[in-house]
């Protein structure tokens, strides 16, 4: 039997919905992995960043643009020993400038994905999975990349069905 993983990257607190700022308790991502694990059973782990992104939505977004231009490679905590035991990864995030934050970045470039199979998520208001699908295979050569599927954030709480058919 293969073992599952759920790595994600989320961001609660000021957050774009729907076309306004609204604080968000739980990230869209969070959400997201969270209905995939029940569905799943599967093991999660949050990439929880060493220095978190500024609380302010606009402030946040201009960090994560920073990191971006500067190709960064942010940390993050509570790093897992391996994942020689997983086969199967799902991998989740918000869509940050057309990919993956950079910390999730950092996490593919942590770990050996050579024959595991990653499923990637994200959640989005419009721009969908962006570029994050090639980049993931450009860093893991090795993995078996499928197509992800994109959630709206705003309607995350609502696409349980979704993502069963997708899982």
């Amino acid at each position: 039997m293969s073992k599952k993983l759920i790595a994600y990257f989320s961001r609660k607190g000021n957050n774009y919905v729907n076309g306004s700022i609204k604080n968000l308790s739980i990230g869209n991502t969070e959400v997201a992995a969270k209905i995939i694990q029940e569905i799943t059973g599967a093991d999660m782990f949050y990439i929880e960043p060493v220095i978190e992104y500024d609380a302010d939505y606009n402030v946040c977004i201009e960090e994560a643009q920073r990191d971006k231009r500067s190709n960064a490679r942010p940390e993050f905590k509570n790093a897992l020993k391996d994942i020689t035991d997983y086969d199967t990864i799902y991998l989740g995030y918000p869509n940050y400038w057309g990919t993956m934050p950079m910390h999730v970045w950092t996490f593919l470039e942590k770990y050996d994905f050579s024959g595991k199979t990653i499923k990637p998520f994200c959640t989005h208001e419009g721009s969908g999975m962006g570029n994050s699908e090639r980049d993931i295979q450009k860093l893991c050569p090795g993995a078996k990349v499928e197509k992800g599927i994109a959630i709206h954030g705003a309607d995350v709480n609502r696409a349980k069905s979704t993502i069963e058919k997708w899982v």
